[in-house]
Order: structure tokens, then sequence, then C-alpha cells
């Protein structure tokens, strides 16, 4: 009974320090875990706040209908529980798992969610990789100390999560013998983003090449290597990057020192740290990896979230044709007032013939697939009042006042912007408002309801119980 106490903590704490560290790194997750501590043991499922629910015939497929699973891996083959053989990802929609045999615990499948606006699945998935190990290591070792030790370090693994998935993607493509050092070039990149030059933050890209490609670029500027600026010097390098904020032109690294400045194209090999104010994005090969802000590491490309308005478009009855249209049209306005760092509201006007709202009247509705026209309405976007867009994919308006009697679930703290949405909605069938607060956040509201409130998940039960087998958890779902 004590050791199945000690085991039923450690899980607790390295899926608490699990869901606490990706809530850092890709806003509010859940985690869950489906494990068999044996190769005859009964399959067991820890979701303490039902990420699974839904999935339900899926698992009872893959782990009760068939026994395949129990026979992939010999016990003989997992020598130490250092060795973790990994299992696919199951390809769940809205999940990230990854899974994993130990010579301690037999099968484990972890997950999480998938969230929309991920730049990769990458470093997440190493996360859930590095969880199996720490799981594994405290069950074999039966010391509670270590179970909160693996909570800890769990929390703050993003740099790492982020570290071990470039390697490996440098593996893959380059081989085993490439030289790029990753801890350095991540330690560069924060302390660099993180120093202003004369009250500017960094702009331009820093691109980090393999030793032996470094040859291989165009340089405009190149230092002679007993001068070369040292990477670790940040106020230093800060300083060079100023030549590189026209995007034509990059400062390159070897990871240790600054080599110079470079035009054209670069080497398929290469980490590029690009710079963008306040925050920046990390790429390997040209591929996105992560953004960073902040002093730390994130998931987030940076878009905004309109998932809710894509679902609210698909369920009306303009046809997929227009609700794309639409969707794309509110996407390049707010992703502009994002850059911009200015709010704005967008009315949505889904009926066939566009409601009368107060603001400034347009003689001619203007065509927002014209490009032309689509920059006009981003800087109209800008003007106090909201901008009405019609089902035609016009422009009706702009500065437009969005009045209504006051509704149950305001909330003063949001401001008159969101709250006047709140109240025409409520008001107005077939409309759907889209708010951009000046600090990014967005909001979709219809029928006076946000559509993108974010649930508030219950935090963890700390009653320790040992989690129910896959047959009672299905019968209670």
């Amino acid at each position: 009974m004590k050791y199945d106490s000690i085991k039923t903590l450690c899980l607790f704490n390295v899926v608490d320090g699990l869901r606490e560290g990706l809530s850092h790194f890709s806003g509010t997750s859940r985690a869950a875990l489906i494990y068999a501590e044996t190769k005859d043991s009964p399959v067991r499922v820890y979701d303490p706040q039902d990420l699974l629910d839904g999935h339900q015939p899926k698992f009872k497929e893959l782990y009760l209908d068939t026994e395949s699973w129990r026979s992939a891996v010999n016990v003989q083959d997992l020598k130490t529980y250092a060795h973790v053989c990994p299992e696919k990802n199951l390809q769940l929609a809205g999940l990230i798992s990854f899974g994993g045999r130990t010579s301690s615990i037999y099968y484990q499948m972890w997950f999480t969610e998938h969230h929309p606006d991920m730049c990769s699945i990458g470093p997440t998935e190493r996360w859930l990789e590095h969880a199996a190990y720490l799981l594994a290591h405290d069950f074999k070792n039966e010391d509670a100390f270590y179970a909160g030790t693996s909570r800890y370090v769990l929390r703050e693994y993003a740099t790492h999560a982020v570290r071990d998935h470039l390697r490996d993607e440098l593996n893959i493509l380059f081989g085993w013998d490439t030289q790029i050092e990753i801890y350095p070039i991540l330690d560069a990149v924060l302390g660099i983003s993180g120093t202003p030059e004369e009250g500017a933050w960094p702009r331009g890209e820093l691109v980090f090449l393999e030793p032996c490609s470094v040859p291989q670029v165009e340089y405009l500027v190149r230092f002679p290597p007993s001068q070369r600026p040292v990477l670790r010097n940040l106020k230093h390098a800060r300083k060079l990057l100023l030549a590189a904020e026209d995007h034509s032109r990059k400062l390159i690294s070897d990871g240790k020192n600054i080599i110079g400045i470079a035009t054209g194209d670069m080497p398929e090999c290469r980490i590029t740290a690009d710079f963008r104010g306040n925050y920046g994005f990390l790429r390997l090969a040209g591929n996105l990896v992560c953004s960073f802000s902040n002093g730390g590491f994130h998931s987030s490309n940076r878009r905004p979230k309109l998932v809710q308005l894509e679902e609210a478009l698909l369920e009306s009855e303009i046809g997929q044709t227009i609700g794309y249209a639409l969707l794309t049209i509110a996407s390049f306005i707010v992703h502009d007032a994002g850059e911009r760092k200015h709010g704005c509201s967008l009315v949505i006007d889904l009926n066939s013939n566009p409601i009368e709202i107060s603001g400034q009247k347009l003689e001619k509705p203007i065509d927002l697939l014209d490009p032309q026209n689509m920059e006009l309405a981003k800087s109209l976007a800008r003007v106090d009042g909201a901008l009405h867009i019609g089902a035609d994919l016009c422009l009706h308006g702009f500065a437009c006042l969005l009045d209504g009697l006051a509704i149950p679930g305001e909330d003063r703290a949001r401001g008159a912007r969101f709250n006047s949405a709140l109240r025409f909605t409520s008001m107005h069938k077939d409309i759907v408002v889209v708010v951009v607060s000046s600090d990014r956040p967005v909001s979709v509201i219809q029928h006076g309801v946000e559509l993108t409130a974010q649930c508030e998940w219950e935090p963890l039960s700390e009653f320790f119980t040992l989690p129910p087998t896959l047959e009672n958890w299905l019968k209670a779902s």
C-alpha cells in the first residue's frame, strides 16, 4: 500500500509539473497519461482534467479490443529505466501525444493539448518524452523526494525542450556530426532580445551556421579571426545587430563568435533568430521552431486565434466560400492591428442586407478582396469605432458606434470596446464582432457571449488515489 501511495504521488507531481510548464510555454494546458506498469498489468488512465474526453472509442479500440500493443516490445530489451523505447504519436485530433516503454513502466502514452497557434509541436513532444523518462525514474527509485524534484524540473523545462528538439532535428536532417552548440545560442538569443540599444528593442536576423558552412556565405563584411566579437558579449552583439535591421542583411555567427555581415541565400544547416522588437522567432533550416519574448521561449506563432470565428462562420448560412473569405479578411486586419499594437473592432454582418449602424457611412461599399482597399481598411481600423464588414465582402462603414442595453455578463475590467460588443451582438442575431485589444488579446463575440472565453480548469486534487483502469474509466465517461 505504501509503495502504491508513493507511485501515485510520483504520478501526481509529474503530471502537475508538466501541466504547469506547458501552460507557461503554450497557454493554459492540461496533461493526461495512459499507462500499464508491467506487461500484464491493467491499463490505467490518469486524466484529472478531462483532456481525453471524446476519444474513448479510440482508446477502447487500441487497448481493449486488441492485445498487440502488449507484445510490441520484450521486457528484456528494456535494459534500464533510463532507456526509453519510443511509441508513435497517436495522431488524435486536438492532442499531442508521446509514448514510451521502460524497464520500470512497461507502457506510457502522454497527452496534452495541440494549441492552434503553435509554431511546432516538436518542443512539446520532447517535453512529454522527458515526463515519461522522469516518471520511470521515480517509479524505479520509490522515493517521494524525487517526485517533488521531477515536478520542478518539468515546470522549468522550456529552454531544454527547445534545445532537445533542435538537437534531434539537426541529427535527423544533417547527421550526427553537426558541431553547432545549442545552449550558448539559446542563451545569446534570450540575452540579446532583452538588451535595448538607445531605448530600442532589437530587430534583424542573427544566423548561426555550422563552422564548416561559414565560408559558403556571401559576406559584405567579414571580421578577421583574431578580432571577431564574442557572442556572449551581449551588448556588443546587440550593437552589431543594428547592421542587420535591413532584412536583406544578416549577422552571421558560428555559435561562439560573430563572423561578419552577409547577404543572399544561407546554407540549409542554420539556426536563425529573427528579432522583431520586443519579440522574435527561432527557425531551423527556415522552419519555425518557437517564438521568444519576455526572457523566455514560447510555442505561439503570435498569429491571432480566430478558431471560434471560423466555427461561427461555418455554422452560419452564408456558405463555405464566403465564410472562408470573411475569415481571411478578418485575419489580415486583426494581425495588422496586433503588429501595430492598436485596438480595433470588426462587425461581421452575416445578413443578406447589411443592418444600419451609426458611424461613418460610405457613398459606395468598397471591395475588400482588392489589396489596395484591404490596406485602406487596415488603416481605417485605427480610427475610434468599428469597421462594418458585410457578407458581400465589402466595407460598408467605419468609426461605427455599437450601442445596446446592459446585459448580464458584462466585464468592467475589459473596457468599453468589449462591453459594447456584448450589448450590440445580444440585440442582433446574425452579427459577429471581433474585438482586438491593444495588448494583442482577441475576443470573438456573438449573441452577447464571448466565444473565446477560456475555461478555468479546476486545479489538480492533492488527494492521491490510484488511477482507474481503462475499463472503469470508460464506464464512468
